[in-house]
C-alpha cells in the first residue's frame, strides 16, 4: 500500500501523476488528507481523499508515501504530526519515500537528506540540509525518491512505480503513456 498524502494548497499535477502511474501498475494507493477528506491544490483543483491522516494506520502493508509539493501545501504537509510520524515510521522501515518539489524540504528540514543525493524545485536547494544536489529531473538515493517540479511529475511516478514494482513494469508503463 502506498500513501498519497495531499493538504490544502498541494500542486496537483505532482500529485494526480504518480497516483494514476502507480495505480495503473496495479499498486494500491490511498490518497490520505491532511485535515480533511476534501483536499483544494493550489491551482482550486478540488480532490476527495479516501481516507484522512489521522485514520490511515502505520503497518507493515505499508511500502511507501508520496508527499506532492505547491505552495502552502508543502508548508501544511510539514506542519501534520500525521506525516512526520509517516516519514519517521519509513525512515525506520526502509521504506520509500517519495518528494517532488518543494516537498523535498520537508525532508532535509529533519536531516534527512545528509550526503544524500536530492533534487528539488529551483531555489529550495538551501531547504535540503546536508544533501547533495543532483542534476537530472529525478534522483533516488536509498529510499529516497525525489524530484523537481510539476514538468517532472510524470517522470517522479515512473520512478516510483520502478522502486514499488519494478524497471519493467515503470518501461511498459511509460511506453503506454507515451512517454519518450
Amino acid at each position: 500500500m502506498i500513501y498519497v498524502y495531499l493538504a490544502d494548497g498541494f500542486e496537483e499535477t505532482e500529485a494526480i501523476a504518480p497516483i494514476d502511474l502507480l495505480r495503473r501498475a496495479g499498486k494500491k494507493v490511498v490518497i490520505v488528507g491532511v485535515g480533511d477528506n476534501l483536499v483544494t491544490g493550489s491551482h482550486g483543483i478540488p480532490v476527495v481523499a479516501d481516507t484522512i491522516a489521522q485514520e490511515a494506520p502505520l503497518t507493515d502493508e505499508l511500502e511507501a508515501i508520496v508527499l506532492p509539493g505547491g505552495m502552502p501545501g508543502t508548508l501544511n504537509l510539514e506542519k501534520s504530526q500525521y506525516v512526520q510520524a509517516a516519514i519517521d515510521y519509513c525512515v525506520e522501515n526502509n521504506r520509500i519515500i517519495g518528494a517532488i518539489c518543494a516537498a523535498p524540504s520537508i525532508l532535509g528540514h529533519k536531516g534527512l537528506l545528509s550526503g544524500k543525493t536530492a533534487v528539488c524545485y529551483t531555489g529550495f536547494e538551501t531547504q535540503l540540509t546536508g544533501a547533495v544536489i543532483g542534476e537530472g529531473k529525478v534522483a533516488q538515493d536509498g529510499i529516497f525518491i525525489t524530484s523537481r517540479g510539476a514538468g517532472t511529475a510524470v517522470e517522479f511516478g515512473l520512478k516510483l512505480v520502478e522502486a514499488t514494482h519494478s524497471a519493467a513494469e515503470s518501461l511498459r508503463q511509460r511506453n503506454a503513456i507515451l512517454c519518450d
